[in-house]
């Protein structure tokens, strides 16, 4: 299928998860997560939730990773260029929704991208080649492609990969794992 339609599924199908199937998800996610390796991580980048989109939510995956002494890493969209921009997330970080619905910081000490060592990257579906569907601006594949070489990338979803994505293109990144509920 071509991203587009797949967009179309997989948003109406996150829209329908049930609050008991969605925290039933989250669980077995976290455990996951919790269960990897990361002492050779220290900067974290994760994705704040979109609560209109019904995405994953990531707090306790914060909470998890500051607890166990890692930096956590978010982004500020740049709507012009589509680029991201990324800031340490300290527990006094405030945080805005912008205009179209995406939660950021907004005092915040800026990070470079270099200094990410692992990358929790948000979806819609993936496919069995770690190729993703996300909303569609490539603001993930362009962050991911200015990575440093050896970044992790860790793909989240409620939903196990299709087979393939028919249209994906030479700047779309393959992620190096991910993680659905079991």
């Amino acid at each position: 299928m071509l991203k587009s339609d797949l967009r179309k599924i997989y948003k109406q199908k996150r829209k329908e998860l049930t609050e008991v199937e969605k925290t039933k998800f989250q669980e077995s996610l976290y455990q996951q997560i919790f269960d990897l390796d990361f002492n050779d991580i220290s900067n974290v980048h994760l994705f704040l939730s979109m609560r209109k989109f019904n995405e994953i939510d990531t707090q306790p995956i914060i909470d998890f990773f500051r607890k166990n002494g890692k930096k956590i890493i978010v982004s500020q969209c740049n709507f012009h260029d589509d680029s991201l921009s990324h800031f340490h997330l300290k527990e006094d970080t405030k945080i805005a929704i912008n205009k179209f619905g995406v939660p950021e910081p907004i005092n915040a000490e800026e990070v470079a991208v270099t200094k990410i060592d692992l990358v929790f990257v948000p979806m819609l579906i993936s496919d069995k080649q770690n190729y993703r569907v996300g909303y569609g601006k490539g603001f993930y594949d362009r962050f991911l492609a200015d990575c440093k070489k050896g970044t992790k990338t860790i793909g989240l979803n409620f939903f196990p990969p299709i087979k393939k994505i028919e249209d994906t293109h030479e700047f779309d990144v393959p992620l190096n794992q991910i993680i659905v509920p079991k």
